[in-house]
């Protein structure tokens, strides 16, 4: 067997609607099914901008008694990331629309081979939000992927 790529991801959320919001409005995700009552259950599917498939992203209610993501180091899904462009400017305009938005920002790093800000959904989340550093060439020397942190600076 051979992985070809990663297909999709699944989210459980308390709040459909909230989600929703915040993958479509602010996240910038093209709703492609639910987020109503088209489907059986409180669910809505994603896809981004380039519609590289049929589904990247399903969010499915599991309603607001749901138990939080534990804090600290655990077993399971540290944080997902999302490519947001090809230079700083595109994370400088991600930073604006994330202000817009009031979702703050939890980090930022530059990783040498990535640029990235790190928030949380409504649910607490993680996602990382990068771009690709231009004429980093990591496929020649892997051991770029495993430089040192440094603060991001835009």
């Amino acid at each position: 067997m051979e992985v070809k790529e990663l297909g999709h991801l699944v989210l459980y959320v308390r709040d459909l609607g909230a989600s929703v919001r915040f993958y479509r409005d602010v996240l910038g995700w093209r709703l492609i099914i639910g987020g109503d009552a088209s489907l059986p259950f409180p669910a809505a599917g994603f896809s981004a901008p380039s519609g590289r498939t049929h589904h990247e992203l399903l969010l499915i209610e599991v309603g607001a008694d749901a138990a939080s993501l534990p804090p600290g180091r655990r077993v399971g899904m540290y944080h997902f990331g999302l490519k947001i462009g090809d230079s700083d400017d595109d994370l400088r305009e991600a930073v604006s629309t994330l202000t817009e938005h009031g979702v703050p920002i939890m980090g930022a790093s530059d990783h040498t081979v990535t640029h990235s800000l790190y928030i949380a959904d409504p649910d607490g989340n993680e996602i990382e939000l990068y771009i690709d550093v231009p004429g980093v060439d990591w496929r020649n020397d892997p051991t770029l992927i495993a430089a040192p942190i440094k603060p991001l600076r835009l």
